[in-house]
Order: structure tokens, then sequence, then C-alpha cells
């Protein structure tokens, strides 16, 4: 009995220990219970409220952040894990959400909408919350908990919008698919932890459970767990939702999706491989040809698709699930000890991103259009905007002097090593794909100058001095930032 109170104490007092871990994600769950109370009783009186509240609360969560700056430490019995990995990724992610915070404030303000909006900056609060958790554990049911927050409240900010057939379609075709990965990748955790008896799949008492595990059960049950990472990811076969929920949701709701829970999910996908690589689990062997088949895969249909598309936010989609493919060759090089490509391609990534959906939603704003026909002759009397929107293609292309030509430099050069060393031929067709894939990108990136600059236009159309806003400003901004780190690289290499 004095055995067992000693453990209640002494385990109360670890996680006592463990709350200052946790204190940035406690400052997002008050700043969503203020939301919350604000949104009911404030907006009424101060319909800025709830949004001044997001902003507070994400501004207070990075202060908090920088105070645990190389700090190494776990908590909570293992599952929590601060690295500067997880801060740098943490950083990325509350940074990208008062982007997103702030370019819905201005879609909101534009737009007719008869809900309460103060519910939607709660939903970031709390999608924060699980995507900041997913950067910093290695358990398997803080895992799974965390992709479950961060998909309802995914499948919400899609869902309120919808108002007309479409929107609903999109929404429901999301929720369901989501819904169905979420329920197998589940059952893939409950064998996988009635094999091992353990949650942390870095553990080695975990790993040593997989390897006594029947294979074929096994292996049944990590395509189970797969299924659920890939429908975050959207990499092939778990892309189909992306296109119509990319076009159906609102512009800044699609570069959340874009960008926020991919940073997350794939650290937590770096962790993983990581973990496996060079043990005895069979699965250990697997891992490079597994990721570098889905890659190829991933690349070749989201590109191809790409071309075929006449719809900006539908391109974007599928040029996202063919970065998808080069962010996990990024995860190969994490594994080789190049966390540094990884975290480059991952910043890159979610600048060139936000920046372009930032100037598609001021488009759409003005036009009411996301179609390529929409911006024909256009370019001749908003040169500002289509100009650096074709920068912004030019760096997804990965073309020079952008950041994201480096970006793929860094990636390619690595895998290239790698093939070197390993002289496995599975590498060099990932190089392959990987350098025609860019090739082919170039034809669906550069419709956007065509139709912009170089068509015209049989009908008349009424063209005044573009507005300025602040969802114009930050995209310009972040533009600059990815011209910026194309010339100067090594402001984020030289982080780790």
């Amino acid at each position: 009995m004095n055995d067992f109170i000693y453990h209640i104490s002494d385990n109360i007092d670890h996680i006592i220990r463990s709350i200052p871990l946790l204190k940035v994600e406690l400052i997002l769950a008050i700043g969503f219970l203020v939301s919350i109370v604000g949104t009911l009783f404030i907006d009424k009186h101060w319909k800025g409220f709830s949004f001044y509240t997001t902003i507070v609360t994400l501004l207070g969560a990075i202060t908090a952040l920088l105070t645990q700056y190389q700090v190494i430490n776990t908590g909570f019995f293992g599952m929590l894990t601060l690295d500067k990995m997880s801060f740098l990724n943490r950083f990325l992610l509350l940074s990208t959400l008062i982007i997103i915070s702030l370019f819905l404030k201005q879609y909101l303000q534009k737009t007719k909408f008869k809900k309460r909006k103060g519910d939607l900056y709660s939903l970031l609060l709390t999608a924060g919350i699980g995507l900041n958790l997913l950067t910093m554990t290695s358990n398997w049911l803080l895992t799974f908990i965390a992709i479950e927050i961060v998909s309802i409240c995914s499948y919400l900010l899609v869902g309120y919008f919808s108002q007309n057939k479409k929107q609903a379609e999109a929404a429901m075709k999301y929720a369901l698919f989501g819904a169905a990965c979420s329920a197998i990748m589940l059952y893939g955790l409950s064998l996988v932890y009635g094999f091992t008896g353990e949650l942390d799949f870095a553990n080695p008492r975990h790993i040593q459970g997989l390897i006594s595990a029947p294979v074929p059960i096994t292996s049944i049950a990590l395509v189970f767990i797969f299924t659920g990472i890939g429908f975050k990811l959207s990499f092939v076969p778990f892309h189909l939702w992306t296109p119509d929920v990319y076009q159906g949701a609102p512009t800044p709701v699609t570069a959340f999706l874009s960008t926020a829970p991919k940073i997350a999910i794939l650290v937590l996908l770096a962790r993983l491989s990581s973990s496996w690589i060079s043990t005895g689990f069979y699965f250990s062997e697997l891992t490079f040809l597994i990721i570098t088949f889905i890659a190829i895969i991933t690349m070749l249909a989201g590109n191809l698709i790409a071309l075929r598309q006449t719809d900006i936010k539908r391109m974007m989609a599928y040029s996202s699930i063919g970065h998808t493919g080069f962010l996990l060759m990024a995860i190969i090089a994490y594994c080789n000890g190049h966390q540094d490509v990884l975290l480059f391609y991952v910043t890159v990534y979610t600048l060139m991103n936000l920046a372009s959906f930032g100037f598609i939603d001021v488009l759409e704003q003005h036009t009411g259009k996301t179609s390529f026909a929409s911006y024909t002759g256009m370019g001749k009397h908003w040169s500002f905007v289509f100009g650096w929107l074709t920068i912004l293609g030019i760096s997804l292309i990965g073309i020079p002097p952008t950041s994201g030509f480096f970006g793929k430099l860094l990636i390619f050069t690595t895998i290239f090593e790698l093939y070197q060393h390993a002289g496995d031929p599975i590498f060099l067709w990932l190089l392959i794909t990987g350098a025609l894939t860019t090739v082919i990108s170039l034809f669906y990136y550069f419709k956007i100058p065509l139709h912009a600059f170089l068509k015209n236009t049989q009908e008349a159309q009424v063209i005044g001095k573009f507005p300025i806003s602040s969802t114009l400003i930050i995209a310009v901004t972040l533009s600059i930032f990815v011209l910026i780190l194309g010339v100067f690289p090594y402001l984020i290499l030289n982080l780790f």
C-alpha cells in the first residue's frame, strides 16, 4: 500500500514538473476559452474581439516559445520531447496561424457572411494545439489525439463556409473521407499496441515487440496507420479529397490546409522514420524503399494531373500533391542526418504557398473567379500582382535565384549522395522523377503569365486600380522572403 501511494505521489510530482513544457499550448488553450466566451458575449458589441484575442494569444505563445530555445527535455513520461526540431517547427506553425488569421479577417470583411465569425478564430487556436503536439511527440496515443484535433478543426473550417451545393459537397467529402481514414488508423494503432504493449514508437521495447509480431499482421497494421498519415499529407492514393476541398473552401482556409497540417505531419513522419531505421525491425529495411516509391508516384500524379487544370486553386491542389513528393524526399534527407534540408524546404514551401494563396485571394475578392480564363489580359493593368505571382510560380518550379530552386537543389544533392553511398537504383529513379516533374511543372505554372500578359480578351473588362489590402501586403512581404532565402539560404540552414 505504501509503495502504491509512493508511486502516485511520484507520478503527480513528475506531471507537475512537466507542465512548463506545455506552456505554449496552455496559452493557446486559454486563448481559445477567452475567444469562445468573447464570441458569445462580447462580439455583439465589439466585432473584432475574437480576432484580436487570437492574434494576442498567438503572439503570447511565440513569446513563451522563445523561452524554450535550446531546451532539450522530455516530459509526461516520455510523451513529449522538446528539441530544436520541435522548437523551430512550432515557431513556423504559430507564425503561419497568425498569417492565416490575417487572411481570414480580410476575407470576412469582403464577404457577406451571416454566421458568427469569432468561431473561426477559435478553431485556428484549437488546431494550433494539435499541430504543436504533433511536432513534439513520439507517442501513438497522443499522435492520434493531435491528428483528430487538427482534422476536426479542418472539417469545421471547410464546412462552416458552405453556402452552395459545391462547397457543401466538398466539405462532406472531406469529413467522410477523413473519418474513414481516422478509423482505419485507430484500428492499426490498436493492433500495434496489442503486439508491443508500448505506445512510444521510439522505445526499444516497442520496436522489439514489432520484431516479434507476425509479419503479415504487422504489415496490415502499418498500412492502416499510414492511411491516417497519408490523408493529412495527401500523398497518393490518399489525395482524392484535395482538389475538391481546395477549390470549394475559402482561399484562407485552403492556405491553412496546404501548409500547417503538412508541417506537423512531416515532422512526425520524420521522427518515426528515423526511429525505425537501422533497427532489427523488418520495416526499417523497407522505409526508404516505401517512402521513395510513394514520392515517385505522388510527384508524377500531382504534376501530370495539374497540367489539365483550368482553375488556379485546383492547380495549386495538385501542385501541393506534387510537392508532397519532394517533402518525402526531404524526410529521406532528414533520416540521413540532414535535418537542415527538411527545415529549409518546409519553410520555403510554407512561404511560397501562403504568398500564392494570398495573391489568389485578393484576385478572387476583386474578380469573383479563380479560373485562368478570368485572368486573361489582366497582367497589363495589374502587372504588380501578376508579376509577384509569376515569381512565386518560378520559385515553385525551382528556377534560380529563388529559394524554391535552392530547396530542390539541397534535396537533389542529398539524394544523389545517398545513391552514391548505397548504390540502390531506386534513388536514381527518384532523382530522375524529381527532375522530370520539375520540368513538367514549368508548363502549368506558366499558365498564369500566359493568360495575364500574353493573351488578350475579346470582352470589354472594367479594370480599375488594384485595391491595397492587408492580404496583399502580407503576400508581397512573404514573396520578398522567398527571394531573400534564395540568395541567403543560410539564414535558415544555420539554425541547425
